[in-house]
């Protein structure tokens, strides 16, 4: 992958796909270009599919993909969600699944994920790199449903291509709500009187979550560009 990308960044559409190396179409992707899987993920009101945090804010369920709508399947939304195609080969549901086994069955080790969120049309945040470790076939009503298990990695392998020297100061996904709060609070423009910056921006903790700040308060995230967020690093450091 290409950039330069830390959890917290915010990114265009464009940048995402730059960063992967493809044009991102749907929200999950094994081995992209057969190097690293890559998932899409959305909290937002109306959102296709009920992905969730859990309370550490360390731990991401994914729900599982709806077969495509096509004459045969005119709503996705009531049939089951597909582990494998018609001929046979596995969906994408069906290779994130035996990813999982393979792991539980220690042929091979948990599959490294990298996290992107959209938080409002045109807008996305990194949430860093996860690992694959666990699903579940839910019934809800009436039809099958996918759910992933991926538990964040507290490793630099969170950074896309490392060329700067910044720990991260909390390894713990903001809330999708916090984010909006933020982003519309702050206007979406660095933070730092006299910046006013509106891209390479990045959600950033006042309080660093090892000192005791918190992720869930909207008044202990900011918006800064990235010069000043790493000036304020060196500072922390």
């Amino acid at each position: 992958m290409s950039g330069d990308f830390y959890p917290g960044d915010v990114i265009s559409y464009i940048e995402m796909c730059q960063t992967v190396g493809a044009s991102l179409q749907r929200g999950m992707n094994y081995r992209l270009c057969g190097k690293e899987s890559v998932i899409l993920m959305s909290r937002r009101i109306g959102a296709p599919y009920e992905d969730e945090i859990d309370e550490t804010g360390t731990i991401l369920v994914y729900e599982g993909h709806d077969c495509a709508k096509t004459a045969d399947c005119p709503d996705p939304k009531r049939v089951d969600q597909p582990e494998i195609y018609p001929s046979g080969g596995l969906t994408q549901n069906g290779l994130f699944v035996a990813a999982v086994r393979k792991y539980k069955n220690n042929e091979a080790p948990s599959e490294r994920v990298r996290v992107f969120e959209k938080i409002k049309n045109g807008i996305w945040t990194y949430n860093g790199v996860f690992e694959l470790i666990d699903y579940r076939g839910d019934y809800t009503n009436g039809r099958r449903i996918f759910k992933f298990t991926l538990r964040i990695v507290h490793t630099e392998d969170h950074r896309i291509d490392i060329d700067r020297n910044i720990e991260s100061e909390d390894d713990r996904i903001i809330p999708s709500w916090v984010k909006l709060e933020v982003w519309k609070r702050d206007k979406g423009v660095c933070q730092i009187p006299g910046c006013g910056a509106k891209i390479g921006l990045h959600f950033d903790h006042i309080i660093p979550y090892s000192k005791g700040g918190s992720s869930k308060d909207p008044n202990n995230i900011q918006i800064l560009c990235g010069r000043h967020n790493l000036a304020k690093h060196d500072r922390i450091e």
